[in-house]
């Protein structure tokens, strides 16, 4: 699906766009009508509006101008043309999606209004687009300072949810970075997918070819390793194979008919490309 995204002009500014409408739905239906700051410029623009009454748009459209400004001076011209274009269309779309609470449950605001912002920054990142805003200064820090990106731009939307007690008060504080965690959640879902899978690694002394056998029976696909046992550096073979979550109980069962001693490890895998599976 993202190959095919990618390959394929149209798709691509069709995702963008509504990745950006998605966005703006989380802040203008969720978010700002209840004053909840959960990080970035929009975090921000919320916060100004409740203090000062500006429009959310115009913050939104000033601190991502400035963000632009320092990627222009500090980071490489790909990374400003990459964010550029997010950055002008997002308080556009701000502008022009009407804004009303849809629900009075602050609560439930937050775990739509989270799940929505997760939702589009995903399907930005799928594509390598951004919508800019703070994702620029832990850009220019990596570069510069060798910090993690990951945790400056954790930070600085601390730093913004933070700024809910002085606004709106503890509640909004404890909301705020509540909607956080949906937020990360539904990007690592997102990214990811719900299908996961076991990677199952297998050893046995005695009885690898018959357990090779079985498997290759059911038609599993599976690879064959050399490797050398650690205390009694004897040459071994092992098997790895991938599995359905629903089909990892039934392997196990069936390896351990044969060998109740084979050695089995197991670990989770989040995607897989190729053969029977597909791209």
């Amino acid at each position: 699906m993202t190959r095919n995204i990618r390959r394929y002009r149209w798709g691509r500014w069709l995702v963008f766009l509504v990745a950006l409408e998605i966005i703006t739905l989380s802040i203008n239906f969720f978010y700002a009508p209840i004053d909840i700051a959960a990080g970035g410029t929009t975090g921000i623009a919320i916060l100004v509006e409740a203090v000062w009454h500006v429009e959310r748009p115009l913050t939104v459209l000033i601190c991502n101008l400035a963000m632009i400004g320092l990627a222009w001076i500090f980071l490489e011209r790909k990374v400003v043309k990459n964010i550029t274009l997010g950055s002008l269309l997002l308080p556009v779309f701000m502008q022009l999606t009407p804004s009303f609470q849809v629900t009075d449950n602050e609560l439930l605001a937050v775990i739509i209004g989270g799940s929505l912002m997760g939702f589009g920054v995903s399907l930005l990142y799928r594509i390598n687009a951004s919508s800019g805003g703070t994702t620029v200064p832990p850009m220019i820090l990596k570069k510069y300072f060798y910090l993690d990106s990951a945790l400056t731009l954790m930070f600085i939307d601390l730093l913004v949810i933070f700024m809910n007690i002085f606004v709106a008060g503890l509640n909004a504080f404890f909301l705020a970075a509540f909607s956080q965690v949906i937020t990360a959640l539904v990007m690592r879902y997102t990214e990811v997918g719900f299908d996961l899978k076991y990677q199952v690694q297998i050893l046995s002394n005695d009885l690898l070819d018959e357990i090779k056998e079985t498997l290759l029976k059911d038609n599993s696909s599976l690879t064959l390793y050399d490797v050398v046992g650690g205390y009694s550096q004897t040459q071994k073979q092992q098997i790895l194979l991938i599995v359905d979550r629903q089909d990892y109980g039934h392997l196990i069962a069936k390896i351990h008919e044969i060998d109740p001693e084979a050695f089995i490890v197991t670990s989770n895998v989040t995607k897989v490309h190729g053969g029977k599976w597909g791209l």
